[in-house]
């Protein structure tokens, strides 16, 4: 499993302050945060000039996030950006798109007909990003109504059908919704495109929110069991810090680098 930092982590700062701090504090992989992408290119920049600081750096690009999964409402202008994320993805040696939940259904819609009603929107995001060989990683979100957790997310997965689909694991998103060991254990290794982690405070479910996270360690969530189970899978992939924390986000970006790599080093030793 491969130590990766998430540009949320460290979302007052540039993704050039990202890759040259993400390097310090040794990451093998980085998250691109979108809306930090859209500013490099809109300062002159162009996609060989960031393949070259991710070369210089030695850091591969995990994923480009995020993007809503828009499923009640009118959802061409979110294609369309996700199409434009597509288009650059390959020429950054990027091959994954990180989607998430966006709507929720409106009143009387069912949890089986949202899911379907998802499906049919996830899959034509698929089909529209095919010709760039990428892929998507559908991240389920804590208590949400119709993809509270991975079991919901295959389901939609598997209705899609398309075969550049998968799921993303956020240690936060499945500990506020109550996922299990044994959901955990449930995932198929070859959809698990990418996992979040972090940690968060001892405070009842329903009142936990993003800035509620915590770096590795430092809370509640059972991490080493998890990873545990993730070694036994055979997972290999990425396991990004993402941390959404206006304390930590006071910090300088070195700081906040060094710091979620130490934590995330911590976690990982107690493995064996």
């Amino acid at each position: 499993m491969r130590p990766c930092i998430n540009g949320a982590t460290t979302m007052p700062y540039s993704l050039q302050e990202d890759i040259v701090f993400g390097h310090k504090a040794k990451f093998e992989g980085i998250e691109i945060w979108y809306e930090k992408l859209k500013k490099f290119f809109s300062e002159g920049n162009t996609p060989v000039k960031l393949q070259e600081l991710l070369w210089g750096a030695e850091l591969d690009p995990a994923a480009l996030c995020g993007f809503p999964l828009i499923a009640f409402s009118d959802n061409e202008q979110a294609i369309q950006e996700l199409v434009k994320a597509a288009q650059i993805a390959p020429q950054i040696d990027c091959d994954t798109l990180l989607v998430f939940p966006g709507d929720v259904q409106p009143a009387g819609v069912s949890k089986p007909e949202a899911i379907k009603k998802a499906a049919g929107a996830l899959q034509i995001y698929a089909e529209a990003i095919k010709p760039y060989k990428v892929k998507i990683a559908f991240e389920p979100i804590g208590m949400h109504p119709y993809v509270p957790g991975p079991q919901e997310a295959m389901e939609i997965i598997n209705i899609a059908g398309s075969n550049n689909l998968g799921i993303m694991m956020d240690t936060f998103h499945y500990y506020k919704s109550g996922v299990s060991l044994d959901d955990i254990r449930a995932i198929p290794v070859e959809k698990l495109f990418i996992v979040h982690i972090n940690d968060c405070e001892n405070l009842p479910l329903e009142q936990l929110t993003d800035k509620h996270r915590l770096y590795t360690g430092l809370g509640v969530i059972p991490l080493v069991d998890e990873l545990k189970i993730l070694k036994e899978k055979g997972y290999k992939g990425f396991l990004s810090v993402e941390i959404f924390r206006d304390e930590y986000w006071k910090e300088s970006p070195e700081k906040i680098m060094l710091d979620a790599k130490k934590n995330l080093d911590a976690v990982l030793a107690k493995l064996g």
